[in-house]
């Protein structure tokens, strides 16, 4: 564990898979190329892997549309002017500039394993991964003001809840037996996903409406040391915690910043999602900056993210305090 994020404190590096090992600092060219082979991930292969990530198996959790983030943002900017404050994101529009950032959160966990029976290939991973995916988490999420602690580990047997898929009876039916807590409670569910995800989160603003729904799911093997190869240090559930706590993705919007974007004025624009570690890709050739490939809200290669931008975490804090802060 320790190797591996010290590592990821260095973008310039390359990572080369080779069956099921991955090798950091391996002296050769990254880029598109060797992303285009057949790709495998959990049994299945695909021509390459932008097929992969064209299917939609890096990230499941549903799109907000324009319309929707609008409402959002207007609620979000409504809040901060009610408690004297200005934007998330924008700094320097009426209400005191942006809030100040969060230092001190403390976010409880409960984490639910569900398998289909004894023995980490039936996904009942051991406490060491669990333990070591709340590690990765407050690495990651350090610098923004958030700590996570592991309050329990339960383990529940069902195969039909064990490939279950976003919106399905299984899920519900899990969740509804699994979950604990409130808002400010995060749920994790671990099992071999279904139509070969690596997982989905909710959003803050959803859990009003639908509490029970509220959590993040991730494939059983994203864990640190898992066998989800280039996806196994546990940045699937970092990635999807950052949905949990209120980020879009980097690529969001594309080009057009006209339509907001992901809403964070210092992630780049990016006209679609990243795989691998394309070191210099620059996709919005007319917006300034290269894209945001190290970015835990993209699509790379867990070994290439290592970061949150400094409004990510701004942001992260002011939906915390409105939708989660009990």
């Amino acid at each position: 564990m320790t190797l591996s994020r010290s590592v990821k404190m260095f973008p310039l590096y390359t990572v080369v898979v080779v069956g099921a090992t991955c090798l950091v600092g391996a002296a050769v060219a990254q880029g598109p190329a060797e992303d285009n082979l057949p790709f495998t991930l959990n049994g299945k292969t695909w021509v390459s892997k932008k097929a992969f990530i064209d299917s939609g198996g890096r990230c499941a959790t549903r799109n907000v549309d324009s319309i929707e983030a609008d409402q959002i943002e207007a609620a979000l900017a409504r809040f901060l002017a009610a408690a004297g404050q200005g934007s998330s994101t924008k700094p320097g529009k009426p209400g005191g500039g942006p809030p100040p950032p969060v230092t001190s959160v403390v976010v409880s966990v409960y984490f639910h394993v569900i398998n289909n029976g004894p023995g980490i290939e039936n996904g009942d991973v051991p406490q060491s991964q669990v333990e070591g995916q709340i590690a990765v988490l407050n690495a990651a999420y350090a610098a923004e003001g958030f700590s996570f602690s592991l309050v329990s580990t339960d383990r529940t047997t069902n195969s039909a809840w064990y490939n279950m898929t976003p919106g399905s009876q299984a899920e519900r039916q899990a969740k509804a037996a699994l979950r604990v807590g409130g808002a400010d409670a995060l749920n994790i569910y671990t099992a071999n996903l279904g139509s070969n995800l690596l997982g989905w989160s909710t959003f803050p603003w959803g859990y009003a409406g639908d509490p029970t729904d509220d959590g993040v799911v991730i494939l059983y093997s994203s864990l640190p040391g898992g066998t989800a190869v280039p996806y196994n240090e546990g940045d699937t559930a970092t990635h999807e915690i950052g949905h949990w706590a209120g980020l879009y993705h980097t690529f969001q919007g594309g080009c057009n910043t006209k339509k907001g974007g992901d809403l964070i004025a210092d992630t780049p624009a990016e006209r679609s999602p990243a795989y691998g570690c394309p070191t210099g890709r620059d996709s919005c050739k007319a917006d300034p900056g290269l894209d945001p490939i190290y970015n835990f809200m993209d699509y790379t290669d867990d070994a290439c993210m290592f970061e949150f931008t400094t409004d990510q975490g701004t942001r992260m804090g002011a939906m915390w305090t409105q939708y989660r802060q009990p």
